[in-house]
């Protein structure tokens, strides 16, 4: 498959089918999207949200939250809001989302099926990380939003002024509902 994406991508290049895309690392919009990975929104999102290319910051992860206050997606978030002039952050989580139902004792499985030792989870654990709360998925969407929209807003280096608002979209129809 990646030779494929390598084959195409040469031709994409020569025919200059890039310069569409053009635009600087600063977002039109002033505006990050926190969102999960999901590939049903992979275009779905900025297509419903009306964005294009370089209107706004788009950091991607497994749910689309912040499992703990220093991880990747809040790094990406401080860095936009300081670096790169973002000034509002829309959490958007979306409907049938995998991470509802993700458990650490089934991915702990699945590692052990792909070839991972117990002994191996356990000097991770032992080394400090807590797999289940670093794996463990939600339960309630909304709730997660909320809890998302929280840990940005409550972290100690966010600005107070940062709008910071959580949405739940549609994974089908890009419909947007703001959760308060």
């Amino acid at each position: 498959m990646i030779d494929d994406i390598l084959k195409f991508n040469r031709g994409f290049v020569a025919d200059k089918r890039y310069e569409p895309f053009i635009t600087d690392k600063y977002p039109a919009k002033k505006l990050a999207v926190l969102s999960c990975m999901d590939t049903r929104l992979s275009v779905l999102l900025q297509e419903a949200l009306g964005l294009a290319n370089g209107d706004a910051k788009i950091i991607k992860n497994a749910g689309g939250i912040i499992p703990t206050p220093y991880d990747s997606a809040m790094r990406s978030l401080v860095v936009a809001i300081y670096e790169l002039g973002v000034e509002e952050v829309m959490v958007v989580h979306h409907s049938q989302c995998g991470a509802c139902h993700m458990s650490f004792g089934h991915l702990r499985e699945e590692m052990l099926h792909r070839g991972i030792s117990e002994e191996t989870i356990a000097s991770v654990e032992a080394g400090g990380i807590d797999l289940t709360a670093w794996l463990e998925g939600f339960h309630d969407t909304e709730a997660s939003v909320r809890r998302t929209v929280t840990a940005i807003r409550e972290h100690p280096l966010m600005p107070r002024d940062l709008t910071v608002r959580g949405f739940i979209i549609d994974s089908t129809t890009g419909a947007l509902t703001e959760v308060v």
